[in-house]
């Protein structure tokens, strides 16, 4: 009977910011905040026109996609935002290929250098190119302005062939 009070209680003071629970003479503290989880920030418009970064994905097809971006945003998540079939298996953890693009030429040498774990995860990659990098390395700054990515042909996924893949 304590432990369904404590549970109730927990309930209760969760949306407070914090809740201890016990259970076999183990505690349990859990903190919770209002951080954002991966890809909140890429949902949340720009808060004035200095933040904004205009971006353009080429889609599989070759139909232009222009987003408006911000400072600060992921690439990948960006994507989700506007619905562009990148999937992102990992979530950006830098553990799959399918997030993979193509950087056009002119803003390669803007983006910072990719780690040892992108460019071993990039030799994986179906098609690669030399412009080749992972959008979920991809941090939008402003020298990256009108800045084009172009998703290949294919990518090593959890899918289907055909399945267009939905964000998690």
């Amino acid at each position: 009977m304590m432990l369904h009070k404590l549970f109730k209680n927990v309930r209760s003071i969760a949306s407070y910011g914090s809740a201890t629970t016990v259970t076999q003479n183990h505690t349990r503290c859990l903190y919770l905040t209002a951080r954002l989880q991966h890809g909140e920030y890429e949902w949340q418009d720009p808060k004035s026109e200095d933040e904004v970064v205009n971006i353009v994905y080429i889609t599989k097809d070759g139909k232009k996609v222009p987003v408006k971006g911000k400072v600060g945003d992921n690439a990948m998540y960006l994507a989700h935002r506007y619905e562009i079939p990148m999937e992102g298996a990992c979530e950006a953890s830098l553990a799959c290929t399918t997030c993979h693009v193509y950087v056009h030429h002119d803003y390669l040498s803007r983006l910072p250098d990719a780690l040892e774990k992108e460019e071993d995860l990039l030799d994986m990659a179906p098609f690669l190119k030399e412009n080749s990098r992972l959008g979920c390395q991809i941090i939008l700054t402003k020298e990256l302005e009108g800045m084009e990515l172009q998703l290949p042909q294919a990518t090593r996924n959890f899918y289907v062939d055909g399945h267009v893949p939905k964000p998690h």
